[in-house]
């Protein structure tokens, strides 16, 4: 088989690695790409938004699947236009994808089927909003209704920040056309989670449990970000609360969209916050979470293809996935700035001796390749993942290979896994 993989970060850098171990996978393109990305894929230089230039290509090299990473095309139909071609390809259509590329949507969706989630208001007038909010008081969320790369979502603990998140967002366009409507819902308490699994629309088969962590700095302390580290499994989630999210969230999900002719097919992703055994979904994405989707293919035993061509054919239901019972964990890297502007062209050096570790894969994020040289070209750089016998052996081998890369203005966190320590000490 001829497989293209569509993105160009670490999460697509760890399916293009991943999908490079199936004995069925004889060639793996990659658009547009990245340094580490080549080592196993060809990469071509077209933008993951260029959705014809992409079906022309596939229809071109006579492409056996293609496998979208990044949320953006989508959102913008590439499976629609892929579909209309006669190319197979793995992913929601656009009408499926909304509940990720509108958060109005997916939260009036949530609440007309019944999945646990926290009170909002939707609003597209600003002096309406900042009433809503001195009326209601804080602590309280805004977000942007629109993709905004992970980082359109403002937790507001005083009454002055909640009125400057609208300015932001509605008047000053911080998340551009992202911000024209904004979701104000309840500040919930609790631990965040991930929670993946896989859909022909029909069958739901999920995925290790997995938990990022969004803040840019240790404790959890400053702005939200795409996600500076994840680790799998995810101790927080028991057994019971597995249950609950997949006969409270994720079946009633899927047979929500079904009803309503959204079809969904692909990996459907919910943010969740568990506050004891009550559980409530924060969003819904439509693709696999970036970082949480590196140390859940380090985990995985059986070969994803087959899996991939389950969803796509619509026969899941037939599918099993095989884990090891090694923990992972995934450090990014990320560059000096973000997530606002960052520093770009610095040179990255120590990425062999990083490698060479035991149990760990570098993933590739924002990153280029000129003379032999790996250069920095992103927000988050790299997603150094180790695999390890339990949480704190996976810590310990992907902090080891961590501190053996360097660029000027490198910054990571140093606490990514200490929830989860201080779950199974």
């Amino acid at each position: 088989m001829q497989i293209l993989v569509i993105g160009s970060g670490g999460r697509e850098h760890a399916l293009a690695w991943k999908i490079a171990q199936s004995p069925k996978v004889s060639k793996i393109w990659a658009a547009p790409g990245n340094a580490g990305m080549s080592d196993v894929a060809e990469c071509v230089q077209i933008s993951a938004t260029d959705i014809r230039l992409l079906a022309d290509f596939a229809e071109r090299k006579r492409i056996d699947l293609t496998v979208v990473g990044p949320e953006l095309p989508l959102t913008l139909g590439i499976v629609d236009e892929f579909e209309r071609r006669g190319l197979r390809i793995f992913g929601p259509r656009k009408d499926a994808a909304l509940v990720e590329g509108s958060k109005v949507f997916a939260k009036s969706f949530m609440k007309k089927h019944h999945i646990p989630t926290g009170f909002f208001q939707t609003f597209d007038r600003s002096e309406e909003a900042k009433r809503y909010i001195e009326e209601i008081g804080t602590p309280l969320v805004v977000k942007a209704d629109g993709l905004a790369a992970g980082k359109g979502v403002i937790v507001c603990f005083e009454l002055p920040e909640a009125l400057d998140a609208v300015e932001k967002i509605m008047e000053e366009r911080l998340f551009g056309d992202a911000g024209k409507r904004i979701v104000i819902e309840e500040y919930l308490e609790g631990e965040e989670v991930s929670f993946h699994a896989l859909t022909d629309g029909d069958a739901v088969l999920p995925l290790a449990s997995s938990q990022d962590h969004k803040r840019a700095f240790n404790d959890d302390q400053g702005p939200n970000t795409g996600g500076m580290g994840a680790y799998s499994p995810a101790p927080i989630i028991t057994e019971s609360i597995h249950q609950q999210i997949m006969e409270r969230v994720m079946i009633p999900a899927v047979a929500g969209m079904a009803t309503e002719g959204r079809a969904y097919k692909g990996i459907l992703y919910a943010g969740l916050m568990i506050n004891g055994n009550e559980i409530k979904v924060l969003e819904f994405n439509a693709r696999l979470g970036d970082p949480e989707a590196q140390p859940l293919l380090l985990r995985m035993k059986s070969d994803l293809i087959p899996l991939l061509e389950a969803v796509v054919d619509g026969r899941l239901r037939d599918q099993t996935i095989d884990w090891t019972p090694d923990a992972s964990v995934c450090v990014v890297m990320a560059s000096k700035g973000y997530p606002g502007p960052y520093d770009q062209g610095a040179t990255i050096v120590g990425l062999e001796d990083a490698a060479a570790e035991p149990n760990v894969v570098i993933f590739h994020a924002g990153t280029s390749r000129t003379n032999n040289q790996v250069l920095t070209g992103g927000g988050r750089v790299l997603g150094v993942t180790g695999l390890g016998r339990d949480i704190q052996g996976a810590i310990a081998a992907t902090y080891r290979a961590v501190k053996k890369v360097h660029w000027e203005g490198a910054h990571y966190r140093t606490d990514i896994g200490v929830r989860a320590l201080a779950k199974v000490s």
